[in-house]
């Protein structure tokens, strides 16, 4: 069995008045995703660590922000065409772990439902996604809040 680790990172804008979704779940906030498609920096690092897990280019090879077909495109889409991606190439996802760093919204009681999502785009378990949140304390553009990122870990598997 030929085992292969993947990471990713995705960063994005807030701006007041703008929708805020994140691991697929819409989130009332007074600030949102300045972004081509959704904005969901959850699910962009996501699929950045698949596609790099599997050698398969990057988020913006596989969906560039210049084509008009993304242009806001719920991310779970995204996610769902990356998971077939990796099934054609023989590959199957084991798990993810990945973290938002975000200083506002408290994203604690959303955690449950986007492991939900995210495992159910995957075709994996809940218990196979990890999801976590963090503040930066205030320091940074995240703790400024005039932006967000998030990181993934993820391994895959050659069948």
């Amino acid at each position: 069995m030929k085992i292969r680790v993947g990471f990713g990172y995705d960063v994005h804008q807030l701006k007041d008045g703008l929708p805020l979704t994140i691991g697929g779940v819409r989130i009332a906030h007074t600030k949102g995703w300045v972004a081509h498609s959704d904005g969901d920096v959850l699910i962009h690092a996501i699929c950045d660590a698949l596609l790099g897990a599997a050698a398969l280019q990057d988020i913006g090879y596989h969906f560039p922000d210049t084509d008009p077909t993304y242009r806001g495109i719920d991310s779970r889409e995204l996610l769902r065409h990356v998971t077939s991606l990796l099934l054609s190439h023989g590959y199957a996802i084991s798990n993810v772990d990945a973290t938002i760093a975000m200083q506002r919204p408290k994203l604690r009681p959303h955690i449950d439902n986007m492991r939900a999502l995210l495992a159910q785009d995957m075709n994996i378990s809940a218990d196979d996604v990890s999801v976590k949140a963090t503040t930066t304390e205030r320091l940074g553009f995240e703790g400024q809040e005039t932006g967000a990122s998030a990181y993934a870990v993820v391994l895959i598997q050659k069948q």
